[in-house]
C-alpha cells in the first residue's frame, strides 16, 4: 500500500475512532456541565495546541518538509493554544471570555481547515513520512481538535438549558 493510501486510512480512521469516542464519553460528559464549564474543558484540550510549533523543530520532522505546511500549521496552532490560555485565565470575566472563546474556536478552525488544503497542495499525503515523529498529530490529534471545534460552536449557538426540575420543586 502507498504511503498516500495509509496516511488517507489513518486520518478517516482517526476521525471514525474519535467521533466514537466523543459519542459515548465527550458529549454527554460536555452535556451535563453548564455552558461556561463545557467551553473550558474545550479551552483547556486546545491550550495544548502550542505543540504544534514542534513543525519546526529540524530532526523533528524532515527538513524537506514544506515550509508551505509546516510554518502556517506552527503559528496557527500555537494563536490558537494561546487564545484557548486566554480564555481559560479569563473566565471569571464573561465578556472577555466570550470574546476568546470565540476568537479561539475561530482562528483554531480555520487553522486546521487552511492546514488541510496546504498538506493537499504540498502533496503531504504522498510525503507523510517527512512529518517524521509528528505523524500522529494529524492522525490522532487533529481530528479531535476539529470535533471539539464543532462541538464547541454547538455550545455557542445553542440556547442555554433550562435548569432541570428535581422532586423537591
Amino acid at each position: 500500500m502507498s504511503t498516500e493510501v495509509l496516511f488517507q486510512i489513518h486520518l478517516v480512521l482517526g476521525y471514525v475512532a474519535w467521533l466514537l469516542c466523543f459519542a459515548v464519553y465527550g458529549l454527554p460528559w460536555l452535556r451535563s456541565m453548564d455552558r461556561v464549564a463545557a467551553q473550558r474543558a474545550v479551552a483547556t484540550l486546545h491550550s495544548f495546541r502550542f505543540f504544534g510549533l514542534v513543525f519546526l523543530v529540524p530532526g523533528v520532522v524532515s527538513p524537506d518538509l514544506p515550509a508551505g505546511f509546516a510554518v502556517f500549521a506552527a503559528y496557527g496552532d500555537l494563536a490558537t493554544g494561546v487564545l484557548a490560555m486566554l480564555a481559560l485565565l479569563t473566565a471569571r470575566i464573561p465578556r472577555l471570555f466570550w470574546a476568546l472563546v470565540v476568537a479561539f474556536n475561530l482562528v483554531g478552525t480555520v487553522d486546521l481547515i487552511v492546514d488541510y488544503y496546504h498538506a493537499i497542495q504540498v502533496g503531504l499525503p504522498q510525503r507523510a513520512g517527512e512529518l517524521g515523529a509528528t505523524y500522529a498529530i494529524p492522525i490522532i490529534y487533529v481530528p479531535l481538535l476539529m470535533i471539539t471545534h464543532i462541538v464547541a460552536f454547538y455550545f455557542l449557538v445553542r440556547p442555554p438549558q433550562a435548569a432541570a426540575w428535581t422532586v423537591a420543586d
